[in-house]
This record gives C-alpha cells, sequence and structure tokens, in this order.
C-alpha cells in the first residue's frame, strides 16, 4: 500500500503505529503538522502547519502534547479560535501532496487540526485529480470531542464536516465512538476500537519479578496539560505522607515546570518527589516497574498510553473517575477511581494501593491478561492492517 499520514509527526503515538508500516514494506508519507525530522525509512515527510504549529518549539510529545507554558489556556484558546484560519491554506498544501503521492488511503490521526485539514483537502483534490480521491480513515484521540469539539462554533463545523468526509474512524474508546455518532459520523461507516499508539510492545513493556518489586513508589506519567488535575495530584501527596512517610513519587515530564516547582516548595515535599524530564520508552518502562502504584488525575481522556504501559509492567492503576477509563478499570477489582478534583480522594485510592498488596496482586494478575488480550502491538496491528485493505479495497 501507498499511504499517506497527517500526524505531529514529533508523537511517540503516532510514530510506534506508523513505524508498523514502514516496517511492513509500505510506502509510507508523512504529512507532518509540526516540523520533525523522525527516525524512520519514510519514503517522504512534508511540515504542513496547522494553527499556527509552526511557532510550537521543536521538542518530542511526551513532551509535544503533553509539556506546557504557564499560558497554555491561552494558546489553546488562540489555536481554537484563530487557528481555525489557517486550515484552508494547510488543506490547499495537503491537496498538493496528495495529488503529487497519489496515495491509496490517507490517515489523520486526530480530529483538530489533521482531520480538520485532511477534510477540506478532499473536498479540493477533488478538484484537481479528478477521480483520484483516496478513502480517509480518521483516528480521535482522547480530548478530541470531550475538549476540542464543542470549545467555539467554528470547532463545530470542522468537527462535524470531517467526520462527514471520513471513509472511516478510528478511537481508542467506545465513548468515543458513540460521541462520533453524536456528532454526525454515519452508523453505516466503519468503525474500530484500538489503542491509539497501536498496542504495547511486551517485549519492552513487563513486570518485575514479584520478590524485586522496591517501594513504596508511586508514578504519575502524565505530565503538564490542560487536562490533568496536577493541583489534585500534589496536594494530595502531604496526605499521604502523613500516613506513609517512605512513600516516593516519581513525575517524568515535569521537571523545570514552574508552578509545579512552586507546590513541592510550598507543600514541603521536597524531599518525597523525583520531578525527571521526559524519558524514553526503555526508561519509562523501567519507572513502570520501580513502582508499585500509577495515578493518572485527568478530567477528560480516552485511554491514555500511559495507562496501559503501566498496566503491563504490573502497576496499579489509581485514575481520575471518567467514562472512557471505566471500559478499562473497575473499581476495587484491577484499579481504583476518584474524583480528580478531590486531594482526599486521590490519596485514600493511593493508600489504599499501597498498603492493600492481595488486591494490588490481583489486580496485577487480571491486568496483564487485559493488555495481553485487547492491547498485544502485534496483534492490534494486524487488525488495523485488515481495515485499511478493507478501505483500499472500497
Amino acid at each position: 500500500m501507498k499511504i499517506l499520514f497527517f500526524a505531529d509527526g514529533r508523537s511517540p503515538i503516532a510514530l510506534n503505529w506508523i513505524s508498523f508500516f514502514v516496517q511492513g514494506g509500505h510506502e509510507v508519507h508523512l504529512a507532518s503538522s509540526f516540523p520533525c525530522q523522525p527516525d524512520l525509512p519514510l519514503a517522504s515527510v512534508e511540515f504542513i502547519p496547522t494553527a499556527f504549529s509552526q511557532l510550537k518549539k521543536n521538542s518530542a510529545p511526551g513532551a509535544g502534547r503533553g509539556r506546557r507554558s504557564p499560558a497554555v489556556g491561552l494558546r489553546t484558546l488562540a489555536r481554537q479560535w484563530l487557528g481555525v484560519l489557517t486550515l484552508p491554506g494547510a488543506a490547499r498544501q495537503l491537496a498538493q501532496a496528495a495529488d503529487r503521492i497519489h496515495p491509496d488511503l490517507m490517515h489523520a490521526m486526530r480530529i483538530p487540526y489533521e482531520g480538520m485539514t485532511s477534510a477540506l483537502a478532499l473536498s479540493r483534490l477533488k478538484s484537481i485529480s479528478g477521480n483520484h480521491i483516496p478513502p480517509l480513515l480518521i483516528s480521535v484521540w482522547g480530548n478530541d470531542f470531550t475538549l476540542h469539539a464543542h470549545a467555539n462554533p467554528w470547532m463545530a463545523y470542522l468537527t462535524r464536516q470531517a467526520l462527514h468526509k471520513a471513509d472511516a474512524l478510528h478511537a481508542d474508546c467506545q465513548r468515543d465512538i458513540h460521541l462520533a455518532h453524536d456528532w454526525g459520523f454515519s452508523p453505516e461507516k466503519p468503525v474500530t476500537v484500538l489503542p491509539g499508539a497501536g498496542g504495547i510492545q511486551l517485549e519492552t513493556f513487563y513486570p518485575p519479578a514479584l520478590d524485586k518489586t522496591p517501594g513504596p513508589v508511586v508514578i504519575q506519567p502524565r505530565g503538564v496539560r490542560t487536562y490533568v488535575r496536577n493541583d489534585t495530584f500534589f496536594h494530595a501527596i502531604p496526605l499521604i505522607l502523613a500516613r506513609q512517610p517512605d512513600v516516593r513519587f516519581i513525575c517524568p515530564a515535569m521537571s523545570g515546570e514552574a508552578q509545579i516547582e512552586r507546590w513541592v516548595d510550598e507543600l514541603n515535599i521536597r524531599q518525597a518527589v523525583e520531578l525527571l524530564p521526559t524519558q524514553g520508552r526503555v526508561q519509562m518502562a523501567a519507572l513502570y516497574r520501580s513502582a508499585q502504584v500509577l495515578v493518572s488525575p485527568t478530567t477528560h481522556d480516552g485511554t491514555p498510553n500511559t495507562l496501559l504501559e503501566a498496566l503491563a509492567c504490573g502497576c496499579f492503576p489509581v485514575a481520575g473517575d471518567i467514562s472512557s477509563l471505566r471500559e478499562w478499570i473497575t473499581p476495587n477489582v484491577n484499579g481504583l477511581l476518584f474524583d480528580p478534583a478531590d486531594p482526599h480522594a486521590l490519596a485514600q485510592a493511593v493508600l489504599s494501593g499501597l498498603e492493600q498488596e492481595d488486591m494490588r496482586l490481583r489486580a496485577r494478575d487480571y491486568n496483564l491478561g487485559l493488555v495481553r488480550e485487547r492491547a498485544d502491538y502485534s496483534t492490534v496491528m494486524s487488525k488495523v492492517q485488515a481495515l485499511y485493505l478493507s478501505l483500499v479495497r472500497g
């Protein structure tokens, strides 16, 4: 197949997905919405800025989508209100790329702004290329509907247009399929629910031996994002330390964040908290294996890749109580859910996970089976390839 991806080329999630098709011998082209230099033998790479993405520094998300400045709220608002004005120009550039490449399939890996731009590009491509209009698959990422789609009338309109133009939809949770239908995606079109990064490579993410689990350690891998309640997390730490003073808290992708540093000092918890820079996949796997409890204090989410990685490494999950996470976590069976605005609820959930070893070990076995069944990388990506082929064959 000849595949044209439109994605954030810095994103480990997108690259993990794309690399499967590169390694499979397909002709893979990447149109990236952010400047990037991916370490993959791609047929071509082109930078197509959308919603002022050219103004964002070239850093790799977990980083990329995750890390933010104190003005992230203003930046998000500016992109939602003014960034849409940049999409027609981006669509023109994407249509020209598609006309030059003649892909068998286009895959936009997010609705804002890649899916929106792709929908506009298909309209332009029809006038450029006549009959050569490739099928369009759009992936929904965690906050596309719950945070962005209803931000303003323009975002709502462009979300509906993207869903109208898409020939198929991929989401990482069943909730987003329901929301897509509410937003106008035809129930007659194909959908698939699979992990957003293509699943978990179990040769990298695996649990430690039971007799080699250190502790007590809690990891919060979500970084600094608009929808992560780090205020709740850090204000829960003194409550946890009051009962278990030897707990250590590991926080990747948080070093140097001014607000985080202030909380750590104001709450007098510096001795218990390790703020780390963004970590690679192998380093993250080792950090998960060093921890007993994972905390994900989000108010919006799909299925976080960090959650699946942590489950594969044997961490007990403590997460914000939102519908998408209930598709993976059954409270008191394989994890605990809490109100992400309540530090006391978070503290109690973490303490329960640390102190109830029997529950934690039962959850470990349950979650390892869950990941093998629903999130093994080779199984997931084989399903994706079958979907691609079905779209190409019409």
